[in-house]
């Protein structure tokens, strides 16, 4: 195992094997491997409390796992925390800075706290600004910043020491589509220039678009990884969807659609929404079409798309992506045929 790792370490930006984490009693990580190459972004998806900040807070040194390998850059956490230290920056669910100074003063503080040289804190502080388009407002106290500008300028931070590794922590949460637009923009600038990116996310299009590894974990264990495509393709099939004119059709219509699915019918009660697994292609929307004429159910729209993330991290988790938290999925929302939960 140690050579495999030492191998492991030296050709990519982070391992981590066996990783263990308590808290008291609860098992938060629970022998959680990640393997994620250089120049790469790799997603990291799960229900709140799967162990997905705890991972992160082990790789950047601000926490030490109970047992487990852990490399990042090529340097072992647990005896060398300090040189990684050198080497990663980080941007947490929450902004770390501070709103009563302005956005070039917590920039120049951030460069101190490196142990860096005014004649490399002020020109990085202008350059950073600049680069998440935040010159105009860099004298202005962050207090007086929106949402979207605080994130940047926590991301400009993490980024005052040049790092090679980048741990985001849902970085776009909160923030409104335009804001997070540009986020994307900027990791993925990040990413052109070299870096090596882990994110966590809660949003599923993010992940979709950003990351080229998607590992997906819950109770502190990896249960599934891959490339957004392949695990789309892991789930199966198309999905055929159907929305019905009426609360009542619901029922009946996932009954009727049993003749054409290859699987349990989800129901979503306050889309008037049937979802099902299906095979055949564009076919099997005629006889679907048919069977639900022949139940008598009313339809507003039909159609057939292939799988989406949503429905990798349903099928994994029993979560839905809009409800990415520690509930399991309703029965009113989420119904297998015949009322039973899916």
């Amino acid at each position: 195992m140690a050579d495999v790792f030492t191998q492991r370490r030296s050709d990519n930006a982070i391992v981590a094997e066996g990783l263990v984490k308590h808290f008291g009693t609860v098992k938060a990580v629970d022998g959680l491997d990640l393997v994620v190459p250089y120049g790469t972004v790799c997603g990291l998806l799960g229900p709140n409390g799967a162990g997905k900040t705890t991972t992160v807070r082990i790789l950047a040194t601000l926490l030490t796992a109970d047992a487990g390998h852990v490399s990042v850059g090529g340097i072992e956490v647990l005896k060398h925390p300090d040189d990684v230290r050198r080497v990663i920056g980080l941007t947490g669910q929450y902004s770390a800075i501070d709103e009563y100074l302005t956005g070039r003063e917590n920039l120049s503080m951030i460069g101190r706290l490196y142990h860096q040289p005014s004649s490399y804190v002020n020109p990085r502080a202008v350059e950073l600004l600049e680069r998440f388009d935040l010159i105009e407002a860099a004298d202005r106290p962050v207090r007086t910043y929106s949402g979207g500008m605080r994130r940047r300028l926590d991301l400009s931070a993490s980024l005052m020491g040049r790092p090679s590794i980048l741990f985001l922590d849902e970085p776009t949460t909160g923030l409104d589509p335009r804001s997070r637009q540009q986020m994307w923009e900027v990791i993925g600038d990040l990413v052109k220039d070299g870096t090596t990116v882990l994110l966590t996310t809660q949003y599923l299009e993010e992940a979709d678009r950003l990351a080229e590894q998607i590992v997906v974990i819950d109770h502190g264990k990896v249960i599934a990884e891959g490339t957004s495509d392949s695990l789309k393709n892991d789930v199966g099939g198309d999905r055929l969807e159907v929305i019905v004119s009426a609360d009542s059709s619901l029922d009946v219509a996932a009954a009727a659609l049993a003749s054409v699915s290859d699987g349990a019918a989800s129901v979503d009660v306050d889309s008037r929404r049937v979802t099902t697994p299906v095979s055949g292609g564009s076919t099997v929307l005629v006889e679907a079409v048919r069977a639900l004429d022949v139940a008598g159910v009313h339809i507003d729209d039909v159609a057939l798309r292939r799988p989406t993330l949503d429905d990798v991290f349903l099928t994994l988790t029993g979560h839905v992506a809009e409800d990415v938290g520690a509930q399991p999925v309703s029965a009113k929302k989420r119904r297998g045929r015949g009322g039973k939960e899916a």
